[in-house]
């Protein structure tokens, strides 16, 4: 059963937001790794310099107060070391009335830090004014503190300029990420994406542009900072590569931090890896987190088992997930249980909201029900929606109507079918060209069917080029040469596949050069596959070897399914038996299947038969 939504397209849905807190290292004080007794020593002395006068101590307490949590504790020391001059104490001061909820208190504070020169006090004012929705103060206060190198204000500039659209926002979304901003490393991959294209190196082999080998980078190094939407891009690229193992590694990163699609590719990944028990597994944890492409994975694994129960509930679970292919897989479900009530009304509510391979099947249900009406403006939805078997369905339709207008239609989207590789479109296409006359176009669209592997074009490209083909060589001692051309490989590769008029010609050139086991093969291949022209030349060549009576049942064979030949040979074996009777009877037949100069001779012959008979 074919299921829609095999693989998920891995597609940015939005920026991730950036916390409103705005509280920031200290311009003095960074994080410590300091265990609670070390951090217990560190207050004890930062108190003692508090007592002896010491701003820069009082400052850091504060801070260290802040960070803890204590803000009743945090504020006078910060409010101290404020009025003392500490611009670190100021930009401190005002995260605390922030997180108090005093937003336009602690903006004061921030302009005296900011003005003092704090990078980080500018960055949180310039969010501030940001939110109130005034951008041109917040564009000032974050430029300020991106040219000082504040990696956060160099990307909240970026984000309020790419807001904009202004051309400016890529410069500092890159100075953010190369400040280590793991946010802006992987917005920065995402707009490198967006523009990239592909370029292939001198042996037509596809390689990375310049902007997705840069892309690739900062997703690693998003990735490598705990970015989980970064690890889900970096597996895709990788995995698209071919490189499956890193591919997985970092889908499971992303995973384990609750990426859903990244659980979801990583099912697709140990699916394809044979094992599906643990591609289950990831499947039901990125499905119980609402993703509808595992969902449907889920789904069609049960229906595989047998499970349809189970699969139905996966496909509906699907949809509850806003996936269409949900709707569109249960009709295939439903379809194949013989439920085309159900299956109709699946492929009706998935064809409605847009998926047009629903809409192709739910044209193929009416039409299988004698709706042709109803089935023509599905067909076409569904192929101007891009539905290559959908623009082929519509070929066929309007083919069967017969009119020169319908035909000129039906090739129209032949066509269109056939520029998008569907292999039988480009068939029809094909022998629409032959019959025109426009060789050179017939020849192409045969080259793309016959490569597609339809043995039907593969055997008419070779009739193309065995009519082009010149009189065989002669050596010099007057022997022929017989080299294989391309179009006798044509014909082998119809024969190959079945095709039956291809067998009788792959044997015909075989016995030409002599090889009559070859010849024998084919000749009995296609005679086994109901060919009369394979039967009868399986007689002469068994009639020339000395197998007379093995060649007569073979000749039998094909003068039942109508060949006037094999019939006169027929006549001509009896008569020589002396089986007159039997003799005259598939003279007659011959008579009447023809062609003309069989029917001539088989006339005299059976005059002949008559005449002893009665003598």
């Amino acid at each position: 059963m074919d299921v829609m939504g095999d693989k998920a397209t891995l597609l940015e849905t939005g920026r991730f937001a950036q916390s409103a807190d705005f509280v920031q290292p200290t311009d003095l004080v960074q994080p410590s790794d300091r265990d609670e007794t070390g951090e217990a020593a560190e207050e004890a002395r930062l108190r003692l310099a508090v007592e002896a006068g010491e701003v820069e101590a009082m400052s850091v307490l504060g801070a260290m107060l802040l960070r803890r949590g204590d803000l009743d504790g945090a504020e006078p020391y910060l409010r101290g070391a404020t009025t003392a001059g500490d611009r670190a104490a100021a930009n401190n001061l005002g995260v605390l009335l922030y997180q108090r909820g005093y937003a336009d208190d602690a903006a004061g504070w921030w302009r005296i830090a900011a003005v003092a020169g704090s990078a980080a006090a500018a960055h949180a004012l310039g969010r501030h004014h940001r939110e109130r929705g005034d951008e041109p103060a917040a564009e000032y206060w974050l430029r300020q503190s991106a040219e000082q190198g504040h990696a956060l204000g160099a990307y909240a500039l970026a984000d309020l300029l790419e807001h904009r659209g202004d051309g400016g926002a890529e410069q500092w979304m890159r100075a953010a990420a190369e400040r280590g901003h793991r946010e802006a490393a992987y917005r920065l991959a995402r707009a490198l994406d967006r523009r990239h294209g592909r370029e292939a190196d001198g042996d037509g082999a596809v390689v990375p542009t310049e902007a997705e080998t840069e892309a690739e980078q900062w997703y690693r190094q998003a990735a490598a900072r705990g970015h989980r939407r970064a690890a889900l891009q970096l597996g895709a690229i990788l995995e698209k590569r071919g490189e499956l193992k890193e591919a997985g590694r970092w889908y499971l990163t992303s995973a384990k931090d609750g990426e859903a699609q990244a659980a979801c590719a990583l099912g697709f990944l140990l699916r394809d890896a044979g094992d599906s028990e643990s591609a289950a597994v990831w499947w039901l944890r990125a499905a119980q987190d609402g993703d509808g492409n595992a969902a449907n994975a889920l789904g069609a694994l049960h229906a595989e088992r047998g499970e349809t129960q189970t699969a139905e509930r996966w496909y509906r679970a699907a949809m509850d997930a806003g996936d269409d292919n949900g709707a569109y897989n249960l009709g295939l479900l439903c379809a194949e249980q013989g439920r085309t009530a159900q299956a109709e009304q699946w492929y009706r509510r998935a064809a409605y909201a847009g998926h047009r391979e629903a809409a192709n099947a739910l044209a193929i249900l009416l039409l299988q029900g004698g709706d042709t009406t109803g089935a023509e403006p599905w067909f076409s939805k569904a192929a101007e929606a891009g539905s290559v078997d959908a623009a082929f369905n519509l070929g066929i339709l309007y083919a069967g109507r017969g009119t020169e207008s319908e035909d000129v239609t039906a090739l129209r989207w032949y066509e269109r079918a056939a520029a998008a590789g569907h292999t039988e479109a480009a068939l029809q296409v094909g022998i629409a060209r032959l019959r025109d006359g426009d060789e050179r176009e017939a020849e192409r669209h045969l080259r793309c069917a016959a490569g597609g592997g339809s043995a039907e074009a593969a055997y008419r490209l070779a009739a193309v080029l065995d009519a082009r083909r010149p009189a065989p060589s002669t050596h010099e001692l007057g022997e022929h040469v017989h080299e294989k051309t391309e179009c006798e490989e044509w014909y082998e590769r119809a024969a190959t596949q079945g095709h039956r008029r291809a067998q009788v010609r792959v044997g015909m050139l075989a016995a030409d050069r002599g090889d009559v086991v070859e010849a024998a093969r084919w000749y009995r291949a296609a005679a086994e596959a109901g060919s009369r022209n394979g039967a009868f030349n399986l007689g002469l060549l068994l009639a020339r070897e000395g197998s007379e009576p093995e060649a007569a049942v073979w000749w039998t064979r094909a003068a039942d399914a109508g060949h006037g030949r094999a019939a006169l040979r027929l006549a001509l074996v009896y008569a020589r038996r002396g089986e007159l009777a039997e003799g005259q009877r598939w003279a007659d037949r011959a008579v009447s299947l023809g062609p003309a100069e069989v029917s001539e001779r088989a006339a005299r012959l059976r005059d002949a038969l008559r005449q002893e008979l009665s003598a």
